[in-house]
């Protein structure tokens, strides 16, 4: 027997609708299912994708790749750290020291509580900072700047005048070090010019005001110490390579971390929701394959004729078993196609056709269509559709074979 008469009957089992009946229907539902299901996959997968890039994007060029921390308290003396040898360890691109303390802002009658970052020049560099200014803004001074967030400029309603000059804004620094006494003000006062406003993200924008590290350290009294030293690292190079030379160039008295590891709970929640949202649709695939079970069940007893005609022409019990599997496996490959196409087609279209924008913005909502992606769906896919066409079928045969057709047959 020919190999290919398995594949040529099931394909005219498929193919051949000469009347419309319960069969037909059933076997477009479950193709219409398995295509409806892949193109979800493919469109939400690629939208978790879309999403984790954005939020990389929109905490990489603030958050730089490495950052080193006291393991044990909040600050530590400059004279713990070489920063000269960390600026020698390949890979690492730009240094800046960093002194980060509470504050409180005040603009007329508006109080904001914010971050004084105080940071070297270099970081500006690292941030791309007038690539994230508003009014198109660019940094002039690099060693004297106060920058405060969008979010802050909107609390404190920081203005701006024909000249281009915003209010300007008094810091309060709480004092450090030393006893207050009753009807002692508890913090140092200091009126700043604002020379720009910065807009990276929601939680840069509302809490975070940056500085020069001068300028800070003299406000925060801090002498000779940092909060943290930020890295920028070269591109290309093994992230987690340079951070283990640094971490035993500085000790076990500090911490060093990535920038994924700073926000380690962003990251992780958006990778636990890709997981639960591919898990709910390989569910609701299971539920429309019980339409791809049912298909192949009806048509098996449809066929039962059939079967014990192919039977006396000297086909076998594995031939019979090819026949229905193959006729599985068909519906499920014309439903996956037909999903890939359509789910791609609609990825494609919002990444180069901005369908679908962010609510309360004009930016596109992002969309990362991968080839790996594809290729993931497509294994799943037809991993689940050999299960459930090679066990229903195995079942229809087993059962009904010998007690049937061997029977039918011997008559």
């Amino acid at each position: 027997m020919a190999t290919n008469v398995p594949f040529f009957i099931a394909k005219r089992y498929l193919f051949s609708w000469k009347k419309r009946n319960a069969i037909n229907l059933i076997t477009a539902i479950s193709i219409i299912g398995i295509a409806v299901t892949t193109a979800s996959l493919v469109i939400l997968i690629s939208a978790f994708n879309g999403i984790e890039q954005m939020i990389d994007r929109m905490y990489s060029e603030f958050d730089t790749d490495l950052s080193i921390q006291a393991a044990e308290s909040k600050t530590f003396n400059a004279s713990q750290i070489d920063i000269k040898k960390i600026k020698k360890v390949e890979g690492v691109q730009s240094i800046s020291r960093t002194v980060d303390e509470l504050v409180i802002i005040k603009n007329a009658e508006k109080w904001v509580n914010a971050r004084l970052i105080g940071v070297d020049s270099s970081f500006l560099g690292m941030a791309k900072m007038n690539k994230h200014l508003l009014n198109n803004e660019q940094i002039q001074d690099y060693n004297s700047f106060v920058i405060p967030g969008a979010g802050l400029q909107e609390k404190l309603q920081i203005g701006i005048d024909s000249e281009n000059k915003y209010d300007p804004i008094v810091i309060y620094a709480p004092k450090r070090k030393i006893s207050i006494k009753p009807g002692q003000n508890p913090f140092f006062l200091e009126t700043a010019e604002v020379t720009a406003i910065m807009n990276y993200n929601r939680e840069v924008n509302t809490d975070v005001i940056l500085s020069s590290f001068n300028f800070a350290s003299e406000l925060l009294q801090y002498e000779n110490e940092y909060s943290s030293i930020w890295i920028d690292l070269k591109d290309n190079i093994d992230v987690e390579k340079t951070k283990e030379s640094i971490k035993q160039l500085v000790g076990n008295a500090f911490k060093v971390k990535t920038r994924i590891e700073k926000n380690e709970l962003i990251y992780k929640t958006s990778q636990s929701e890709k997981i639960i949202v591919i898990c709910i649709l390989i569910f609701i695939f299971i539920l429309s394959a019980f339409n791809l079970i049912a298909s192949l069940t009806m048509l098996f007893v449809e066929k039962k004729k059939h079967i014990n005609s192919l039977l006396s022409m000297g086909l076998t019990k594995q031939n019979i078993f090819s026949i229905f599997f193959i006729e599985g496996i068909l519906i499920s490959g014309i439903g996956l196609f037909l999903g890939l196409v359509f789910g791609y087609l609609v990825c494609f279209a919002q990444l180069f056709g901005n369908l679908i924008v962010l609510p309360g913005t004009t930016e596109s909502f992002p969309i990362n269509p991968t080839l790996f992606d594809g290729i993931f769906i497509l294994f799943l896919v037809v991993s689940l559709t050999i299960l459930f066409s090679y066990s229903t079928v195995h079942f229809l045969i087993r059962n009904n074979f010998i007690t049937q057709f061997l029977v039918s047959k011997r008559d």
